[in-house]
């Protein structure tokens, strides 16, 4: 029996889904339909539709979807929008971190949009044991119910060390009638206030996500699907509905995770920049290492403990219009052809006598965005895509190229140009030029934030617009492009394809063996909880030795999944010319270094000169490919070991003095990677020699010991 994986992406004007192959990854079907918002089960009722559609038609039986998920902006729109529950905390605390935490523990109202914001209530209860004061919790409790909350949040200044006072206040609460969370939920980081804050949003968000939650899950298991309902998380791995009604704070900004989690999940993207390109904006992300790029989150202008991926927004894509001012292109968007009510010139027949006009999209905007009448009365907006594929940088065969449509936008163009004195090219050229400096502002931030290598950098283009912008873009700024597979459903297949996901994190100065090795265990209870098979999970952990934080991210999959025999094995030649074409040498200057399991690890040897001029010595370049042909890790090499489970802990010690770089505040480690059997083991989040070796005792535990183990040095 076939496996499937079906994705259901829920936006603001379209529901879509898709459903995928588990075993080839190749998309079986797809649907779109409008979001169901005013139905009676709100987007619930679209997402049943939607489901027993893309059943029905491609005849797919319950029993073959092993895994089903489904993004939505709901947690988002109800911020923006101001739909949330009023938001009652109880604070405790004793002796003199009293007057601290009851000061820090009142956040007041959260500035959500203009006009609107998340209206909280206040109370204080002193005491070390929340048992013991039963009934003056009760009292204050009352007190907020009366006042208008409708969730408590119950927060003390040590609850994540121990969440017992929390927990008794959550659960009194309950009994009272009221939804409930704790600050120990959302984070067990310190710092009372913001800990507080994230628990607040959280909590505001509670009713309303539970009762889609309880919808959308009755409506799938009436469908006679086993395969729990997984729901998209902000960091890009999915969740239970059972965590979503717990911590649905994590849903939010997950519609800007979904597209990320595809390009590296199905695209297997392993470094570079990703543009997830609409109508009216573009999504930008980093991946590197094969690992998304996260950060904490901020509402209304203040910090939370929200981690989600860092996902840069401009309002610059395929539909943008033009501004036109004193007759010169000023700027392009953030106005967009869809906000205007306007077609774009290029997807409509051409106009005849075209005249230009300057218009208003909004109420409040001035008249200063190009559009034309035609004789007939037809109007269209002048875009983007106009300009792209007058231009013919749009790939032949993409979503947004329009071969007949070159008319037209000719045409159109064309009007504009004689407007400003010059040729049709030459004014979508200008379009272009400043919509790529705009982009690439954001793009060059990121490259230096995040420090990723020109020799791998690549920009990878998804969305229905991305062939406009990224093509261009890349084109103009001399850096490797590529439009994705499926480009136009990306964040639909993300949805689809997105791992389990928990983090976990915790203030800890100068973590020990024992600590990484409490929290690694705390992440792998939650991310099984979460749905994930023990046998798929990997932990990374990560330790931030400025904010004294230890975190482990623990991802796995909800099923074991079947062998693939569609994408069979590699030869040795085959993996070494996708090696040779990575890295951009001649074929005598790559060789296949060392192989274990998956894995197979190709040096590139060069010699760097100065002014062309004065070598540097012998570099090594190093690409780490899976037995597929997935290039997964790609850096400078500064040296490796291959080594047993038992000659490990003296080999990688001898690794480890070679490539430690001694400065005035000690040795520098450098990136560090692991690799057997089906594991890649990124070592790069931790800060001390003794913290390396005793993680690898931990991870190679259970290995045979003749078990064969890769461990890479990279810059």
């Amino acid at each position: 029996m076939r496996q499937v994986r079906i994705g259901i992406d829920v936006g603001g004007t379209f529901t879509d889904a898709v459903a995928i192959d588990n075993a080839t990854y190749e998309i079986i079907a797809q649907e779109k339909i409008p979001t169901t918002h005013a139905a009676k089960e709100g987007v619930a009722e679209g997402i049943i539709t939607i489901l027993q559609n893309i059943l029905q038609k491609n005849h797919i039986a319950p029993e073959e979807v092993v895994f089903i998920a489904h993004g939505t902006t709901q947690a988002t729109n109800a911020l923006l929008e101001g739909d949330v529950a009023v938001t009652g905390v109880l604070a405790m605390g004793s002796g003199l971190e009293s007057g601290r935490a009851k000061t820090a523990s009142d956040v007041g109202d959260i500035p959500l949009a203009p006009g609107k914001a998340l209206r909280t209530l206040h109370d204080y209860v002193e005491t070390e044991d929340a048992p013991s004061a039963a009934a003056e919790i009760r009292e204050k409790l009352a007190g907020l119910k009366e006042r208008g909350a409708e969730v408590i949040v119950a927060t003390e200044s040590f609850g994540v060390d121990d969440a017992t006072n929390e927990s008794f206040v959550m659960k009194l609460a309950r009994e009272m009638g009221l939804y409930a969370t704790g600050g120990h939920e959302v984070s067990q980081l310190y710092g009372l206030r913001v800990r507080t804050r994230t628990a607040v949003i959280n909590g505001s968000l509670i009713p309303k996500m539970m009762e889609t939650a309880d919808m959308t899950e009755a409506c799938v298991k009436r469908s006679g699907i086993t395969a729990s309902l997984m729901i998209m998380r902000c960091d890009g791995g999915v969740m239970t509905v059972d965590e979503v009604r717990r911590r649905p704070i994590l849903t939010m900004l997950s519609g800007l995770a979904a597209g990320v989690a595809g390009v590296l999940m199905y695209e297997r993207l392993s470094d570079g920049i990703f543009l997830e390109a609409g109508g009216t904006s573009t999504d930008i992300s980093v991946v590197k290492d094969g690992r998304v790029m996260v950060r904490y989150g901020e509402l209304g202008g203040h910090k939370t403990y929200l981690s989600s991926l860092d996902v840069r927004t401009l309002g610059v894509a395929g539909g943008s219009m033009i501004r036109v001012e004193n007759g010169k292109i000023t700027d392009v968007g953030p106005r967009s052809a869809h906000i205007a009510g306007l077609a774009y010139e290029v997807f409509s027949p051409p106009l005849e006598q075209p005249q230009l006009e300057l218009v208003s999209p909004l109420k409040d905007d001035a008249p200063v965005y190009a559009a034309l009448a035609g004789r007939d009365g037809r109007r269209v907006s002048l875009t983007l895509a106009g300009a792209a594929n007058l231009l013919g940088t749009v790939p032949e065969g993409d979503y947004a190229c329009s071969q007949e449509g070159q008319e037209a936008a000719r045409i159109a163009w064309g009007t504009l140009g004689e407007a400003l004195g010059c040729s049709a090219e030459e004014a979508a050229r200008q379009a272009m030029d400043l919509a790529a400096e705009k982009i690439w502002a954001i793009v060059a931030r990121l490259i230096r934030e995040y420090e990723l290598s020109p020799q791998v950098l690549c920009l990878a283009g998804g969305g229905g617009s991305g062939g406009v912008i990224v093509p261009y873009l890349g084109q103009k700024k001399n850096v490797p492009w590529k439009i994705v597979k499926n480009a136009p459903i990306i964040s639909t297949i993300g949805v689809a394809m997105a791992m389990v996901r928990e983090v976990v994190e915790r203030t800890v100065v100068q973590p020990t063996e024992e600590d990484i090795r409490a929290i690694r265990r705390e992440a792998m209870e939650r991310v099984l909880r979460s749905g994930a098979q023990e046998a798929t999970v990997e932990i990374a952990i990560e330790i931030d030795k400025q904010a004294n934080i230890l975190r482990a991210v623990a991802m796995g999959a909800t099923e074991l999944k079947q062998a693939d025999a569609a994408a069979a094995e590699l030869t040795p030649e085959e993996l070494k010319a996708i090696a040779v074409q990575s890295l951009n040498l001649p074929a005598t200057q790559v060789t296949e270094a060392a192989a274990t399991g998956a894995w197979h690890v190709f040096d590139g040897r060069y010699q760097k000169k100065l002014f062309g001029l004065i070598t540097t010595g012998e570099k090594h370049l190093v690409r780490v490919l899976n037995r597929k042909g997935v290039i997964c890790l790609q850096r400078e090499g500064l040296g490796a070991i291959v080594a047993t489970k038992a000659t490990l802990t003296s080999e990688l010690e001898g690794l480890l003095e070679d490539t430690i770089e001694y400065g005035t505040v000690g040795g520098e480690l450098p990136g560090l990677f692991a690799y057997y059997g089906e594991k890649q083991l990124d070592l790069c989040g931790l800060a001390t020699r003794e913290q390396v070796l005793d993680l690898m005792k931990m991870e190679t535990e259970f290995l045979p010991e003749d078990e064969k183990i890769i461990v890479l040095a990279v810059k």
